[in-house]
């Protein structure tokens, strides 16, 4: 059977990722920062009439992360979901704000990918699937660490996609925009200083925005389909307005016209 790692899945894109996968007839290995949390999942399975392992991770601890992959055996599906905001201005952002949002939204991915990458190589198969955000594609005004440590894991992922592709592996990325979860409930906002009032007209657009914001379950719909399907491509949206802004920097939506010139670096004679 195929085995799947969901990072981040207490609530939000996360859980209802790891409720699709399994409805999808994937066994989920799903993990929490917090295990006092996971009762949320614990009851979206049940009534999904599916099974899932629920593990504690903190995903920035480098050693509980070897410890996880070691224990669950061989990985066929990644999914790179937990993630942390932030809200300021670099003026505003301390060194260890920014470290924070690297941490976790960067290294963390990175640990994680490269602990299963050797054994998918070795099997000749897997898909690495992160979850970015348009901000991985469109810097925004207030998210600076956000969006640097999100443009950072895209081009990584880009980076990696063609050297691994050869052994069967397949990498995406998926952009949500505005989506309604907790996941600004953890959001950390600096003070806002002499930048209040830029500040507050940021808050309330995105307040504005997340008021009509995409559904986490069905986001989440997105990232099952790019960890299952038979079609692979690098880039996905979750929505028509995912698209629409990340269309602000990106002509390439699918990531093709990239990943077929830079997979010509890594051939061999060319």
């Amino acid at each position: 059977m195929t085995l799947a790692i969901v990072t981040g899945t207490s609530s939000g894109i996360g859980l209802h990722t790891a409720i699709g996968l399994a409805l999808s007839g994937v066994e989920v290995v799903a993990t929490v920062r917090d295990a006092s949390r996971a009762d949320a999942l614990r009851s979206a399975a049940s009534e999904a009439g599916v099974e899932i392992d629920i593990r504690s991770l903190d995903v920035t601890d480098a050693t509980a992360a070897r410890a996880l992959i070691d224990a669950v055996g061989p990985v066929d599906i990644l999914v790179n979901n937990a993630g942390r905001g932030a809200v300021g201005t670099l003026e505003q952002l301390s060194d260890a704000d920014l470290q924070e949002q690297l941490e976790t939204n960067y290294l963390s991915v990175a640990r994680l990918t490269r602990l299963v990458l050797p054994g998918m190589r070795e099997r000749g198969s897997g898909r690495i699937v992160t979850v970015t955000s348009v901000g991985g594609a469109v810097g925004q005004p207030f998210a600076d660490a956000y969006c640097a440590a999100k443009f950072a894991v895209e081009g990584l992922m880009q980076s990696l996609a063609p050297v691994v592709a050869p052994f069967g592996i397949d990498v995406a990325i998926v952009e949500p925009a505005a989506v309604a979860s907790s996941f600004t409930d953890s959001v950390h906002r600096a003070e806002p200083g002499p930048y209040a009032e830029q500040q507050q007209a940021y808050l309330d657009r995105t307040a504005t925005a997340f008021a009509s914001a995409q559904s986490a379950e069905d986001a989440a719909k997105t990232v099952v389909e790019a960890a299952t399907t038979s079609a692979p491509r690098f880039r996905w949206q979750t929505s028509n307005a995912a698209v629409r802004f990340a269309s602000l920097s990106l002509a390439d939506l699918d990531g093709s016209r990239v990943l077929s010139v830079t997979s010509g670096w890594v051939r061999p004679g060319e």
